[in-house]
């Protein structure tokens, strides 16, 4: 049978029990440890009343689930088996019973090495000898009611969070660059709005990354601006900085278990055609951020060798002493850097002073069914929000919901697949021109914003408007640039792979066979 503390030293006489101290808060944003103190408090209060020595206290399980659903390991409840198996302690202390388990496997694991250890369990003021049957019992259908407990808990969590991401409120932690107001009388939430501070760094991040700079460039400059730091205080990293690109929250609509359901009652921060452009660079096939973080040569990575196809790796750069060189993987063909990037940059720069530049993002008729598809998937969206707003209200007559569960359930089988359709279409169709590439179209002097831009983003506008192949040498070691040693396919030419925009319309003769270079 459970055993008062106060009579402990009866049943055991002339037995020193060292006392282990457990705490645990399944909620603690703040990672203060409040509840986890006060659990500890009442422990030491029910150790010095009863002459337990406290030889050990474990409380770092903050914010740290018991139940099944936990995503993480409890270091300090793994520890404190650890140190019963161990038999550095005679009694282990808690508040409750679901500070120690939510999961009846924990408490297998508990129950088993205090078994082992000969060691007692004392929650909610009684102790537990783990030995005998009636106490495995009495703490079994503890752990049970815990885990019930748990689940009901979870259950309860999960319909509230459907019901938020359907109505578009919102839930959980604000995305960086939001702050939430409350009611200062009932501390109700009240709404989600731009932060004032943080809210102009999200907006410049989505146009410098769309502008061409990478993750890694973009994350240098928010951990150099106080301002810009994280809510937790860790670092940016490139992680981070494509984690925050692809947040639909910014453009006001509704994430619930990974999928868009919806607008969300938010304002946006930022503009919807910005937020897709910086979506069609981050499916590219072909970007690799752990490669461009480092990269120090124009051409490196994005140029295929002409001699055996685009299938195989792009070209890399040899350093000779101090000559770098551009060569294929077989060495079927390889060029000294400062001629070939020199030879590149210059046909660049003369194709976006040509007509057949701005011809090549022309959509001509792309726009009207663009524009279509668009507004299609506006309606299937509104046609789903007010379906699920129709199955969350109640007639007042009958009490029945205003649409059944399974009449909804089949609609959205209906309707979501032609909404990802309808969407796919319309961001295939609406690819904007990136800006970076825009302010060099038909610019006055676009030989000078060229030589402004940094080389991650003339990289970026050389990946969107050409793709590059290198062929071999008339002669081994010709230092002669001759035509078809380099072919260069702009946007709407054949042979062009490139970019995040598709190509349109345009018909300049592939550079490098029109003419010839002195090296």
């Amino acid at each position: 049978m459970p055993i008062a503390p106060e009579y402990l030293h009866l049943v055991h006489p002339g037995i020193r029990f060292d006392a282990y101290l457990y705490g645990r808060a399944s909620h603690d944003p703040t990672k203060r440890g409040r509840s986890v103190a006060t659990q500890l408090h009442e422990g030491r209060q029910l150790c010095d009343q009863y002459g337990w020595p406290i030889v050990g206290v474990f409380d770092k399980d903050v914010d740290q689930s018991a139940s099944r659903h936990r995503k993480g390991e409890r270091a300090d409840f793994e520890a404190m088996l650890d140190g019963i198996a161990a038999r550095k302690c005679r009694i282990v202390v808690a508040w409750e019973a679901s500070r120690y388990y939510r999961d009846l496997e924990a408490y297998v694991r508990l129950r088993n090495v205090c078994h082992e250890a000969n060691v007692l369990l004392c929650y909610n003021g009684t102790v537990y000898d783990l030995s005998k049957r009636e106490d495995r019992k009495a703490t079994a259908m503890d752990a049970l009611q815990a885990e019930d407990e748990a689940e009901g808990i979870r259950d309860r969590n999960l319909r509230t969070q459907r019901r938020l991401a359907e109505s578009g409120k919102p839930a959980g932690r604000p995305p960086w660059g939001y702050v939430r107001r409350y009611d200062p009388d009932t501390g109700d939430l009240l709404d989600q709005v731009a932060h004032p501070v943080r809210a102009p760094y999200v907006i410049q991040m989505f146009k410098r990354f769309a502008a061409g700079e990478t993750a890694y460039s973009i994350a240098a400059w928010l951990n150099s601006v106080p301002e810009a730091a994280t809510t937790s205080g860790a670092p940016w990293d490139q992680g981070r900085v494509v984690d925050q690109l692809c947040q639909p929250a910014y453009i006001g609509r509704r994430r619930h278990r990974g999928e868009v359901i919806g607008e969300a009652k938010w304002k946006a921060i930022v503009p919807d055609e910005l937020f897709e452009q910086v979506q069609s660079i981050l499916a590219r096939p072909d970007r690799r951020t752990q490669r461009d973080c480092t990269v120090r040569h124009l051409l490196a990575h994005i140029t295929y060798c002409g001699e055996h196809g685009d299938d195989l790796p792009k070209l890399k750069v040899a350093r000779g002493g101090s000559r770098p060189t551009y060569q294929c993987e077989r060495l079927d063909a390889a060029i000294r850097a400062p001629r070939f990037e020199a030879y590149v940059e210059q046909a660049v720069i003369e194709w976006l002073r040509s007509p057949a530049a701005e011809s090549a993002f022309r959509r001509d008729g792309e726009d009207a069914e663009a524009e279509a598809a668009r507004l299609l998937a506006e309606r299937l969206e509104r046609q789903l929000s007010e379906a699920r707003e129709l199955a969350g209200t109640f007639d007042e007559e009958t009490g029945e919901p205003r649409l059944s569960a399974m009449s909804l359930a089949a609609m959205e089988r209906r309707l979501l697949p032609r909404l990802r359709q309808a969407q796919e279409k319309s961001a295939a169709l609406s690819l904007p021109v990136s800006p970076l590439v825009e302010s060099l179209l038909g610019a006055p002097d676009v030989e000078a914003v060229w030589g402004g831009l940094l080389l991650e983003q003339k990289r970026e506008v050389i990946r969107q408007i050409v793709t590059v192949r290198l062929h071999h040498a008339h002669v081994k070691g010709a230092q002669t640039i001759r035509p078809g040693r380099i072919t260069l396919s702009f946007v709407g030419q054949p042979g062009f792979r490139g970019g995040s925009h598709p190509g349109r319309g345009s018909s300049l003769p592939q550079q490098g066979e029109a003419g010839t270079e002195k090296g």
